[in-house]
């Protein structure tokens, strides 16, 4: 276990929570004092020896950290090229990172003396971490979720409940992620008082998005230290690729390296079924979005010639999102991270190739990083490093995979 929790660099938001002219806090004015709450017991938080020590004995203890670092040796020699690492959060309890942002949350959210918790999630993986961390502390607990991705993600919709979660479903809408987002701030306006709201992604108002990429922070800590096992001490990583939907799993791989410019980052948005169409995909960064103010934040977004924001398209529902997290659009405001996309059907072939040639089936999410990682790593010499976020497991996935390959079989 790392003897580090945080790791603050240059990139850090501003007294109002603005990453450049990102982020912000933008809500009704029932929340302002709420969040201003929430920042300050944050901050004092984190300067208390027994609040850290208390993450880091769950991280260890509980969530499983640190998470193993793979070395990819058949792909690597398959492809050629550059040397291909995966961080496998999917080894950690529940399945994917969002547990690492949800103790987190769930710890202050008890000093804060909240007694229930409130989340919204796409692909399921926060909601159940969000579930888990309830059950564990004590908290009564509501997940909203789209009624589209509570069909395609039914498994992780069934967990929940079982874990003693209330899943409300929301109809209205895409009744995807962006609904349930908006229907979860509803609950919250609502009772303010005694609920937390314990958000899934580095996004949404401002304390969000720097808690959330703080608490995400540990797994980048850990690449830095376990890849000196396998290139030498005091080495670090060529390039890091991640998939990037809120944003947090991709922040929480490239936090601890944001100040080293010789490390290349490279966030992977979900291209889904054709860039060139509205509601067909869902790349903010790499193609055409606007930005605006929605979810309490200001960030990019897909949206129309009014402003009205886009429907999305993924295979993944974790990446199926009209927004991105402020600190994202930053640094690709800044040109300090790439971004770019890749298909559904090369996340889909991404997914059957890592789990045939190294024994793990990613998230669909993370089968869009590996899918980057197939292309990149063979234009680079075999002196190069390339670390992998593979942000969650893939058994989630099953009906969804099932279903593309058996339309694949029958045509």
């Amino acid at each position: 276990m790392s003897k580090e929790l945080f790791f603050k660099t240059q990139y850090e938001p501003d007294e109002n929570g603005h990453f450049g002219e990102f982020g912000g806090r933008y809500v009704p004015e029932l929340l302002m004092p709420v969040l201003i709450e929430l920042e300050q017991a944050y901050k004092k938080a984190i300067q208390d020896e027994s609040f850290l020590a208390d993450i880091k004995k769950v991280f260890k203890n509980f969530v499983g950290r640190p998470t193993p670092l793979h070395y990819a040796n058949n792909l690597s020699d398959e492809l050629g090229g550059a040397r291909i690492y995966l961080k496998n959060e999917g080894q950690a309890h529940t399945g994917a990172h969002k547990i690492n942002h949800c103790v987190g949350q769930a710890l202050l959210a008890k000093r804060m003396g909240k007694k229930r918790i409130i989340a919204e999630t796409g692909a399921g993986q926060h909601g159940i971490a969000a579930a888990t961390v309830a059950a564990k502390f004590g908290f009564s607990c509501t997940v909203h979720m789209g009624a589209v991705d509570a069909k395609r993600q039914a498994p992780n919709v069934f967990w929940m409940q079982q874990l003693g979660a209330e899943v409300k479903i929301v109809e209205h809408g895409t009744k995807t992620l962006k609904d349930a987002v908006t229907s979860a701030l509803q609950d919250w306006i609502g009772d303010p008082a005694e609920s937390y709201y314990l958000l899934g992604s580095a996004l949404g108002p401002h304390p969000y998005p720097m808690m959330v990429r703080d608490f995400q922070s540990i797994i980048g800590i850990e690449v830095s230290e376990q890849i000196q096992e396998y290139i030498g001490e005091n080495k670090k990583p060529d390039y890091l690729v991640a998939c990037v939907g809120g944003g947090s799993n991709a922040i929480g791989l490239f936090n601890a390296f944001l100040d080293d410019p010789e490390v290349h980052m490279i966030g992977v948005e979900a291209g889904g079924r054709d860039v060139t169409k509205p509601g067909e995909h869902a790349t903010r960064l790499a193609n055409n979005s606007k930005v605006g103010v929605i979810d309490g934040y200001k960030s990019y977004f897909l949206q129309d010639d009014q402003g009205n924001v886009e429907s999305t398209h993924s295979i993944s529902a974790g990446l199926d999102y009209a927004g991105i997290g402020p600190e994202h659009a930053y640094l690709h405001s800044v040109g300090r991270v790439e971004y770019t996309s890749v298909s559904d059907e090369e996340a889909r072939a991404a997914f059957t190739k890592l789990s045939r040639s190294e024994g793990i089936i990613p998230a669909l999410e993370s089968a869009h990083a590996v899918a980057h990682a197939l292309k990149l790593a063979p234009e680079l010499s075999s002196d190069k490093n390339i670390v992998v976020n593979i942000s969650g497991r893939g058994d989630k996935d099953l009906f969804i995979v099932n279903e593309k390959l058996n339309a694949k079989i029958n045509n």
